[in-house]
């Protein structure tokens, strides 16, 4: 079996490979303007510019990346050391094997042994993500929620992959499929000028259908696992997690260790809350997972220097997933200074009023998902996109509406698998799988939910629909 690129080396040749793009692609600009204090592209201001072919840059962008993305890294460290304090007290992994022993009690009522008791549980938590991803866009978040589902997983006998699944796929699943995001359908709609979150009733139906779909691919693929553990391409990779539950297997559930979940549901309440009611972002839930681990140290009665020397092993247990953050961003950096993005959007535009109204759209769809590779930012993304993207739906006879779904899908499935993504590396970092690996995993579904998504958008071409 070939050997799978360490992530780090697969972030310098895609770093190196965006150099070279800027050497070929000629440079050019949009002008751009301020409206309603967002940045959107003036139609008819492209222009080329003098070429800024990128050579040495490609080392001064690991700088710029880890300053860019500095916000992401701290909270990917803060995380880390936090958990660490609490999975120090072996709390999550006494809980979940608790909890388990006392769901697998249900098996006793037929209708649920015949559904199955670790079906239902993947379902409802993957519908949960999903649902918040699709209302308020959860995406940073799940960081934190990796090293609870990964040990309830592992404790039902499947992998961490399904552990991640759980709450990362599904959120971004419903970040695809969103009803009322305001990170990108609510800007998009914004800038395309149409009523804020209107299409919402099929935008719901179609995050019914992706949202089925991905609970499908992951109970099936979690079934095969439990049949034949060595299936799963994380194996090997998983020992850690296993050792660990290993280790508390015979554990009972004790007063501190119930105080200290009590502690984790309270913060992750507030996270909820916080989010959803007072506009919390990183700074805030990082102050909040800190705080967790620093009051979860105290319950499991260790000294003040134990707590920070706990804090500091968690740091080192995952600066590497840290570094590779800032390290991806420098792709994005390469692109962006080498002033080639702009071109290879007035490129496609050009040509999109040759073509008939479903080439047209696949075309956007297309340029929509592979932008999003190099440019996870769905906000950003979509002031750069959308004030070019809604008038050349108006040239083609193309709904505006439609327009906005094309991004929203393009934006959203991509993120699972490009390593300019803060998150997923940030994700695959806490559960210890490498990059290489999931890509390997994860492609052929994603291209499945490309699919998908554009077999969803041709209704919109040929039903009249609310809203489109």
């Amino acid at each position: 079996m070939k050997k799978i690129p360490h992530t780090f080396t697969i972030v310098f040749a895609l770093i190196l490979f965006s150099a070279v793009l800027t050497w070929l692609v000629p440079a050019g600009e949009f002008l751009r303007e301020s409206i309603d204090g967002r940045e959107v592209v003036v139609d008819g201001s492209f222009h080329f510019v003098d070429s800024a072919p990128q050579t040495w840059q490609v080392f001064s962008a690991f700088f710029n990346g880890f300053v860019d993305k500095a916000d992401i890294i701290i909270f990917i460290l803060m995380v880390g050391g936090a958990f660490w304090i609490l999975n120090n007290s072996h709390a999550i992994d006494v809980g979940v094997m608790a909890f388990l022993r006392r769901v697998q009690r249900l098996s006793r009522y037929k209708l649920i042994r015949r559904v199955g008791v670790d079906n239902i549980i993947i379902s409802l938590v993957m519908i949960l993500f999903s649902l918040f991803g699709a209302i308020f866009g959860m995406s940073e978040e799940t960081i934190a929620f990796v090293v609870v589902f990964i040990p309830l997983a592992i404790q039902m006998g499947y992998d961490s992959i399904v552990g991640v699944c759980m709450c990362y796929v599904a959120a971004h699943i419903g970040f695809a499929g969103a009803m009322l995001n305001p990170f990108t359908i609510g800007i998009a709609q914004g800038i395309a000028d149409l009523p804020l979150f209107s299409g919402l009733e099929y935008r719901f139906f179609c995050w019914i259908v992706l949202t089925i779909i991905g609970i499908a691919f992951v109970l099936w693929y979690a079934h095969r696992v439990k049949a034949k553990p060595e299936r799963s391409p994380v194996h090997k990779l998983d020992d850690y997690w296993r050792e660990r539950a290993e280790a508390t297997e015979n554990t009972s559930l004790s007063i501190r260790h119930t105080c200290i979940l009590i502690l984790l549901f309270l913060t992750i309440v507030a996270l909820v809350v916080g989010v959803l009611a007072f506009d919390w972002y990183i700074a805030e839930i990082s102050a909040l997972f800190l705080a967790m681990g620093i009051i979860a140290g105290i319950i499991d009665r260790q000294s003040a220097d134990d707590i920070a020397k706990l804090f500091l092993a968690g740091c080192k247990d995952i600066l590497s997933a840290a570094l590779v953050v800032g390290l991806a961003s420098g792709i994005i950096f390469i692109l962006r200074d080498g002033k080639i993005i702009d071109t290879l959007l007035y490129a496609l535009t050009r040509g999109l009023t040759q073509t008939g109204e479903v080439v047209s759209l696949g075309v956007m769809y297309i340029f929509q998902t592979l932008l999003n590779i190099v440019m996870p930012s769905g906000s950003a993304k979509a002031a750069l996109t959308m004030p070019i993207m809604a008038q050349f739906a108006d040239l083609i006879d193309v709904s505006r509406q439609t327009t906005v779904l094309a991004f929203q899908f393009g934006d959203g499935f991509t993120n699972m698998l490009t390593p300019t993504s803060g998150v997923l590396i940030g994700v695959l970092g806490v559960a210890r799988i490498p990059y290489g690996t999931w890509l390997k995993w994860v492609w052929k579904f994603i291209l499945a939910l490309i699919a998908i998504g554009f077999l969803l958008m041709l209704p919109t071409l040929w039903l009249e629909l609310p809203g489109f």
